[in-house]
């Protein structure tokens, strides 16, 4: 079986597992490669133009689950689209959708960033959030070192990791492929169309992400899937979606 995978999926899984472990197995060298090669704020003094392409290829090293079901959903559908579409367009599809998931991501932070942080300090010196953020206009016009090194320090602490967002488009890209392929969810006996189940992942992950989604950057994942819906859109208009 694993000599039937595709050489892009294959390459794609092994990379992504090797770099893990060895996240792992030397937790050091795993926080540096966070540091140095994990997508962090376009603003921020830690951010290389590299990033929004390294970022993918890191996963949580304090879970296995974050690599799993990415290197799972990857062999699932990765391996059908890349005999269907060729190993060539697949990998441009795989990092386009993965670039673009980065530039969402950086849009939504850098507009909310400064909401955050206002927020944060305002609650932590019992102030309102005008008040807290007129006092920080005020330092920052000022040229107030303490605050220019606060808001330097928070901007640092923006950072994702992980293929999600690339996998999203994956998962697009099948479900545009072979809208009425019948998919089955953990635990639910009953099949949904992949068109169906693509729609619901796109919505939820869009309610997490106004409403606050923790730890998971859900606009990433979104904007893996519009990245990819237009390299689809464009495909299916030239008549090349299927082949």
């Amino acid at each position: 079986m694993w000599r039937q995978i595709p050489p892009v999926t294959k390459n794609l899984i092994i990379i992504n597992v090797a770099i893990w472990l060895a996240m792992v197995m030397v937790r050091s060298f795993g926080n540096i490669m966070v540091d140095y090669l994990g997508l962090h704020l376009i603003g921020a003094s830690m951010f290389n133009p590299v990033q929004p392409i390294t970022y993918m290829f890191l996963h949580d090293q304090g879970s296995i689950f974050h690599l799993f079901f990415n290197m799972f959903t990857l062999w699932m559908f990765g391996r059908i689209l890349e005999q269907v579409w060729g190993s060539r367009r697949f990998f441009i599809f795989y990092m386009v959708c993965g670039i673009g998931a980065a530039i969402c991501q950086e849009a939504v932070w850098e507009l909310t960033w400064r909401h955050e942080y206002i927020s944060y300090i305002a609650k932590a010196n019992g102030l309102t959030y005008d008040h807290m953020a007129q006092i920080v206009d005020n330092a920052v016009a000022a040229g107030d070192p303490g605050f220019t090194s606060a808001i330097a320090s928070m901007k640092n602490q923006f950072v994702t990791i992980g293929a999600s967002g690339a996998i999203f488009g994956l998962l697009l890209g099948f479900a545009m492929t072979f809208p009425n392929m019948p998919l089955y969810l953990f635990f639910i006996p009953v099949p949904i169309k992949a068109k169906y189940m693509v729609i619901g992942y796109a919505v939820i992950e869009f309610f997490l992400g106004v409403n606050g989604g923790g730890t998971i950057a859900h606009f990433a994942h979104l904007g893996g899937m519009l990245f990819g819906l237009v390299m689809l859109l464009w495909w299916k208009k030239k008549g090349t979606l299927h082949s």
